[in-house]
């Protein structure tokens, strides 16, 4: 029997906590978190981080195809949604006009901001070549998964997938019509 995708997303919770329990590096936390996410969701062909530096976000860790190394904050959906501290989800890529295709087998996207101290430290980017893949579900579960993360961070990875106490529930729909 398949699990339900609130019980998928507290199961990735609850291995990515034993994962990240007694290591603090960054960059190795990423790579298991991202590889996490790209083998435990399905209809994903890319998971993956980007971190800010400065008005750009630069690529961290991820699963799936290259990817673009650099995006402008403000520009697509990742910098979009690192710009306005909300999560961004798009049905379809291919009708969103500022969309950055690093994969054109990708059709819908889900953005999660990471907040540290009250600003974006980066972004988390899940990509999947179905149409309107993701879902409330998915958005509840990738906020359900940051909360989780955020009960027992390790030191240096505690910003991955915390939500912005002001935004936390807030999800930005970028329209394709």
């Amino acid at each position: 029997m398949a699990l339900s995708k609130p019980q998928l997303y507290r199961d990735l919770a609850e291995q990515l906590a034993a994962l990240l329990a007694n290591e603090a590096n960054r960059v190795a936390n990423a790579a298991n978190a991202a590889a996490l996410i790209y083998h435990g969701l399905p209809d994903l062909n890319w998971a993956g981080f980007y971190f800010r530096e400065g008005a750009e976000l630069v690529l961290g860790p991820f699963q799936g195809k290259p990817a673009c190394v650099r995006i402008p904050v403000g520009k697509g959906v990742c910098g979009i949604a690192a710009a306005r501290a909300a999560g961004a989800l798009v049905p379809d890529v291919r009708r969103f006009s500022g969309h950055i295709g690093c994969d054109p087998t990708s059709r819908s996207e889900l953005v999660v901001p990471l907040i540290e101290a009250g600003t974006v430290s980066g972004v988390l980017d899940l990509d999947s070549p179905v149409p309107a893949r993701f879902d409330e579900d998915d958005r509840i579960g990738c906020q359900w998964f940051g909360r989780g993360v955020r009960r027992s961070p390790p030191p240096v990875f505690g910003h991955f997938a915390r939500w912005n106490p002001l935004v936390g529930d807030a999800i930005l729909m970028i329209r394709t019509i």
